[in-house]
């Protein structure tokens, strides 16, 4: 819970921004003191009706105003916010808040101190639809057909989205002119994909899983990652094991006693149980460790 000393306290938001990287990013700030109010159509968040426990945990200490803004009145009371506003967040395309009178000249005329992080699928191609499924699909970190364990592309963008806006705000306060920066989920998914990219974790790269001291074990009732990357970790693990395969000894212990091993050695070993870990070792997306 933020408070009058927190890092943002004193600055006002007001978010356009629904789905998940927008609330995350204003979930975000709203941590570190800024004052949200997040402004939704008369259909509400998407998010709202996909997963209402989520929406309230990244809407939370936020006011939360309905507004039609294709209406007089809802413009009214919406460029009433902007006007005392230090920061807009949105997430549409750029046609689309065209329409709604939303641009950076409109901005600039309205409250010149106004700054806005605009969330967009691609910086390259910002009207092109397209959602985190489709961006990490492009940047190669998945193996179709299985599907995406967590939302890389919009996590990442919502931590970029934030990221931008303090960046702004303080450019601001030193007499930067810089008021509008563009957000891309298409490119916060390329900047996970840089180790896969540039072969780290790649079939046969360092991460891939090729090292015995840096890859995935199975377990009588679960599987361990072993990361004993650095020298002195990778020759301790050799010191408990004896020298023996370390496929071999781990096999033979239970989640319980992997964890203790690791505990008691300081080794960067970590276990967990599975419901059937007898179906032998796992494929990682993208070949990733």
């Amino acid at each position: 819970m933020s408070t009058p000393s927190s890092a943002l306290a004193g600055l006002n938001a007001v978010t356009l921004a629904g789905n998940i990287p927008g609330p995350l990013a204003a979930a975000a700030l709203v941590r570190d003191g800024m004052h949200m109010t997040k402004v939704e159509g008369p259909g509400g968040d998407l998010l709202r009706q996909a997963h209402p426990d989520l929406y309230a945990e990244l809407s939370a200490e936020q006011t939360v105003q309905t507004l039609d803004l294709r209406s007089a009145d809802g413009q009214t009371a919406f460029q009433a916010l902007l006007k005392d506003a230090d920061l807009l967040l949105t997430s549409q395309r750029p046609a689309a808040l065209s329409r709604l009178g939303i641009t950076p000249e409109g901005l600039a005329a309205l409250n010149p101190r106004l700054c806005w992080v605009a969330i967009v699928g691609d910086t390259e191609e910002p009207e092109v639809p397209g959602h985190d499924l489709t961006y990490q699909l492009g940047a190669g970190l998945l193996s179709p057909p299985q599907m995406p364990r967590t939302l890389l592309a919009d996590i990442a963008g919502g931590q970029e989205a934030a990221r931008a806006a303090v960046t702004l705000l303080l450019g601001r306060k030193r007499g930067s002119p810089e008021r509008y920066r563009q957000v891309g989920l298409r490119q916060s998914a390329e900047h996970f994909a840089l180790p896969l990219h540039f072969g780290l974790t790649s079939e046969g790269g360092w991460l891939s899983g090729k090292l015995p001291n840096y890859r995935l074990y199975p377990l009588k009732d679960g599987w361990v990652g072993v990361a004993a990357l650095e020298p002195h970790f990778a020759q301790r693990l050799m010191t408990v094991l004896a020298g023996r395969d370390p496929e071999g000894v781990l096999s033979e212990l239970t989640v319980e006693e992997c964890n203790r091993l690791a505990h008691e050695h300081d080794l960067p070993l970590h276990a967990i149980s599975t419901p059937d870990s007898s179906s032998g070792p796992v494929s990682t997306p993208g070949g990733q460790a």
